[in-house]
Formats: structure tokens, C-alpha cells, sequence
């Protein structure tokens, strides 16, 4: 009896030590995987940025400017080199962690990113929690009114909400809430909370209508599963069956959607830093466009990447934990 007992315990070890292997063998892969895929957003944005019109030593001189100088300021910032060498150069430096140095100010790359970001991760932040405030009880009010006006009003809301895109609302909530009303700033980030108010709604208005449709759709398929059905029977109340029964089953699509998208605000804040003039990594992007400075594109860009890339492990990561009937890759034959 007791090496049956032994046998037992030790089978449970077995098991569990194969399903944390399998685990860490996932999360590897997927690590492995950003490579590839970092090094192709990095060679495409070189080469991209390179073919945009404009010349970046024009920027910097001017167009009066005499030859020796464009000359001197170009074998000094390296642009005399073939394209090729310049990415070569460009791989060995990042290889090094070295996102390389501005063009226009001379700054590294990272300092200039390090300054900006703490503005646009605020901003993302306040968008996320504006979004997921207003998704979810949205979702779920026309979901338990589904047909009826309510249920109308809220999917009519959300479309158009995320018919509208961020450089169209963004004035139009400046003309009515600063210009109209005077109750909010116009532009900048002086006016502490008040400041985020008006780009936060902005970015996180097209977020909220997506999760909100997605966190309806979801209910509405659980809504009819057997488990809901015996809730009711046993007499449950309508607010604990969608909160405590329903919203648990339905949070899987959400929660992928919901990290998706949060990868995707980066994206989103640089036209929304733009309309609201917002100093954070947006309005730097298009600083560096304006200017022709390559490396601080390439910098954003990559900034960019990584944040959606982690952020679609990490939505995996919890689409297995929300659910324990999700098996890892290879886990099926348990």
C-alpha cells in the first residue's frame, strides 16, 4: 500500500514538473521568436526611413548652405557610407544595446526616449483604464438588454465611436471642451490631470468600443451555456450569474483583444500627442520625421515593436491562466 501511495505522488510529480517544462518550453519559443521578427520591423524601418523624401543635412544647414559644410557634417554623421554599411554599422551598434545618437541634437537615442516616455505611458495608462471603465459595463448592459433600446443605444455608441479616428475627434473635443465650454486645456501637459483628460478620452474611445461589442458578444455566447442555465434554475440572481458566472467564462476573447490593443496604443498616441501636442514619444516620432533623424525613427520604432510583441505574449500567458481547459503547445496528450 505504501509504494502504491509512493507511486501516486511520485506520478503527480512527474506530471507537473512536465506541464511547468512545457510552460517555460512555450514562453522560450515565443522569446525565440522576437527575434526574427524584431530584426525584420528594424531592417524595414531602415530602409523605409532612408527612402522617404527630404535630406536631413538640408534639415540641419539649410538649403544655402556651402558645400564643404554638407560635405564635412555628412562624413561626420556617417552618411557618406553606402546603405549597406550603414545598416552593418547600424546591427553592430544595436547589437551593443546602442540605439546610436540623434542626427539633429546629438543626444543619444535612449535619452531622448527615456525623457519622453514616463509622458506617454501616463497617457497610455489613463487611456487603458478609461477604455476598460467604460467597455465593461457597457458590454454587459446590452447584453442583459440584447434587442431592446438600451442594448440599441450602446452598439449604435460603439460604432460610432470606433468609426471616429483620433485626428478628427481630438479637435472636435477641443472646440467643444476648451474653446466652447472652457473647461479643459487646449495643448500640453501643464495643466496636470486636466491636461489628460481630453487625449486619454480620445485614445481610449475606439479601444473602449471594440472591447465593449467583443465583452457583449462574449456574454451572449456564455449566456446560453448549460452552467447558466442551472444558475438560473436554482434561482440566482441575474447580477451574480453575468458577474460571477458569465463574465469569468467570456473574459477569454477579452483579455486577448484587450492586451492586443493595449500593444497598440503606442501606435494610436503618436496622432493623439500630435492633435493635443503632448510630449511624449508621439510628438517626438514626428519631430524626428520632420527632421530626417533616422535613429530616433528607428528608436521609436523598435520601442514600438517590442511593447506589441510582449504584450501579445503576455495576452497568451493569461488566455492559458483564465481557462485550465486551454492546453500549452504539446500539453494536449496529458
Amino acid at each position: 500500500m505504501l509504494g502504491t501511495f509512493q507511486h501516486i505522488i511520485c506520478r503527480a510529480i512527474n506530471k507537473q514538473n512536465r506541464r511547468i517544462t512545457l510552460v517555460l518550453s512555450y514562453v522560450l519559443n515565443r522569446l525565440l521568436q522576437f527575434i526574427p521578427t524584431v530584426f525584420g520591423v528594424v531592417t524595414l524601418t531602415f530602409f523605409f526611413i532612408h527612402l522617404v523624401p527630404g535630406d536631413p543635412i538640408e534639415a540641419m544647414l539649410g538649403e544655402d548652405a556651402l558645400m564643404a559644410d554638407r560635405v564635412a557634417l555628412e562624413q561626420k554623421l556617417g552618411l557618406d557610407k553606402p546603405i549597406g554599411t550603414q545598416f552593418k554599422d547600424y546591427l553592430l551598434r544595436l547589437s551593443d544595446g546602442d540605439l546610436g545618437t540623434s542626427i539633429y541634437s546629438g543626444e543619444p537615442v535612449v535619452d531622448l526616449i527615456s525623457a519622453r516616455l514616463p509622458a506617454t505611458v501616463e497617457l497610455a495608462v489613463t487611456a487603458l483604464l478609461f477604455a476598460i471603465i467604460l467597455a465593461f459595463p457597457l458590454g454587459v448592459w446590452a447584453a442583459r438588454n440584447r434587442g431592446k433600446l438600451p442594448d440599441r443605444i450602446a452598439m449604435t455608441g460603439s460604432l460610432v465611436g470606433f468609426s471616429m479616428p483620433n485626428f478628427w475627434l481630438g479637435p472636435l473635443l477641443i472646440i467643444f471642451f476648451s474653446l466652447w465650454l472652457g473647461w479643459l486645456p487646449v495643448s500640453g501637459r501643464e495643466d496636470g490631470w486636466l491636461s489628460l483628460i481630453l487625449p486619454a478620452v480620445t485614445l481610449g474611445t475606439g479601444m473602449a468600443a471594440v472591447l465593449s461589442r467583443l465583452v457583449r458578444s462574449s456574454l451572449l455566447e456564455v449566456m446560453n451555456a448549460d452552467f447558466i442555465r442551472t444558475a438560473q434554475a436554482k434561482g440566482v440572481s441575474e447580477r451574480a450569474i453575468v458577474w460571477k458566472h458569465a463574465m469569468s467564462n467570456a473574459l477569454l476573447p477579452v483579455i486577448t483583444v484587450l492586451f492586443l490593443q493595449a500593444g497598440a496604443l503606442l501606435t494610436g498616441a503618436i496622432l493623439t500627442e500630435a492633435v493635443f501636442s503632448w510630449p511624449g514619444l508621439g510628438t517626438l516620432m514626428i519631430e524626428a520625421l520632420n527632421q530626417r533623424d533616422y535613429m530616433v525613427v528607428q528608436g521609436n520604432v523598435l520601442l514600438i515593436a517590442s511593447v506589441y510583441l510582449t504584450m501579445t505574449l503576455l495576452a497568451d500567458l493569461l488566455y492559458a491562466w483564465a481557462d485550465p481547459r486551454v492546453r500549452w503547445a504539446g500539453a494536449g496528450n496529458e
